[in-house]
């Protein structure tokens, strides 16, 4: 835990899972009070923290500004290791779809100025990268006089967002919206499917044990991340990660599971979880045996069909630019980065990195880089 004082505010960097823990309340506050994303929550970092196996190879960077007993910002960073390289990222970077800090507004510019200051001039790493930023991210005042001083530069990958945002009367009024050709594939899969059974879609209760879902949903997502030779800590047998992860959006009375069953079994499932009047899905998987009837498919219409009766305003299918999302959006929004190196080690390699991203752009023709396979693996 480091400290430094100036004026009335103060200044934390959190390093210790013990601290961690003790900062449970008043960060709730702050993010209750702010109206934070789940990704920014207490619940989400220390959910994270505590469930993966390499926290031994990690660093807690958790930066605080207070003002006496009131917390008025957290960056809730950490310092990872990839590629033989230290990176100072998000916390829960892999599983956080939209990066960003907690700020109340009467918090002084100048606190997060200083408080990045801080965080850096601690070291440890060799590459800060911030990714998955929203355009009215609060990370941006956090950035933005480190990146006039070169300390953090915009970096060129960037992700794409899709949502689903329009004036419907009703889902069913949405789906009549859709293309002669999305209402005549939505249909057919569905007639595939109940060629196989009894076909069911709903919103698992509340009072319904979790762990079996999760059990299903991981065992699917390990087949197509074999299929596609990719791997991701979030679905490895055994691992608690996703039901710790899941648990936060269930304890803050966020999380929304729905599920597609045949027969009762389930053969696609999506976790989701409302905040904003917006659906946000956070994993989605079906079974690659009922793969002509297009489980997946039908299971996203249909609850974006529910999301609608609801009355809620946005369905967001969160980080991944995979063709399906953009078929059904009505919207996109692009998520920036910034970078910056710490080290000679990372100045090297961020300068192999530029000019291996012109060299795709000279004979791609500046097609957008990809994410790391873990990240599109979570919402693939």
């Amino acid at each position: 835990m480091t400290m430094d004082r100036t004026d009335a505010e103060r200044l934390e960097i959190v390093t210790s899972d013990a601290r961690l823990q003790e900062i449970a309340g008043p960060w709730m506050d702050l993010w209750r009070n702010v109206d934070g994303l789940i990704f920014q929550s207490h619940a989400w970092v220390s959910g994270w923290w505590r469930t993966i196996p390499d926290a031994s190879r990690r660093s807690l960077r958790i930066g605080l500004v207070w003002k006496g007993d009131r917390l008025l910002a957290v960056a809730p960073l950490a310092i990872g290791r990839r590629k033989g390289l230290r990176f100072l990222e998000w916390a829960a970077s892999s599983y956080t779809d939209y990066g960003d800090v907690l700020a109340a507004p009467e918090c002084p510019a100048a606190c997060l100025e200083r408080l990045w200051r801080t965080i850096s001039a601690m070291g440890g790493y060799d590459i800060a990268f911030l990714n998955r930023l929203q355009p009215d991210a609060a990370a941006h005042r956090l950035i933005a006089p480190a990146v006039r001083a070169s300390t953090l530069r915009p970096n060129h990958r960037a992700e794409e967002s899709y949502r689903v945002v329009g004036d419907w009367a009703n889902g069913a009024a949405w789906l009549n919206s859709q293309s002669k050709k999305a209402r005549q594939n939505y249909r057919r899969a569905i007639k595939t499917l109940e060629e196989s059974g009894d076909i069911r879609f709903r919103l698992v209760g509340d009072d319904e044990p979790l762990q079996p879902i999760l059990d299903r949903l991981a065992a699917l997502k390990r087949k197509w991340l074999a299929a596609h030779e990719r791997q991701s800590q979030l679905f490895d047998e055994g691992t608690p990660i996703l039901a710790s992860l899941v648990q936060a959006l269930a304890d803050h009375g966020l999380l929304r599971i729905f599920v597609l069953e045949c027969n009762g079994a389930i053969i696609a499932v999506s976790v989701n979880f409302v905040q904003r009047r917006t659906m946000m899905a956070f994993v989605t998987t079906y079974d690659p045996d009922f793969f002509k009837g297009s489980p997946g498919m039908v299971l996203m219409m249909d609850y974006i069909m529910w999301s609608i009766d609801q009355g809620l305003s946005t369905v967001d299918f969160l980080c991944g630019a995979e063709a399906f999302k953009e078929r059904l959006a009505t919207r996109s929004l692009k998520l920036t980065s910034v970078s910056g190196a710490r080290t000679l080690t990372g100045a090297a390699m961020s300068l192999a990195d530029g000019l291996r991203h012109k060299f795709r752009n000279a004979r791609s023709g500046n097609r957008p880089a990809a994410s790391a396979p873990e990240e599109q693996a979570k919402v693939a």
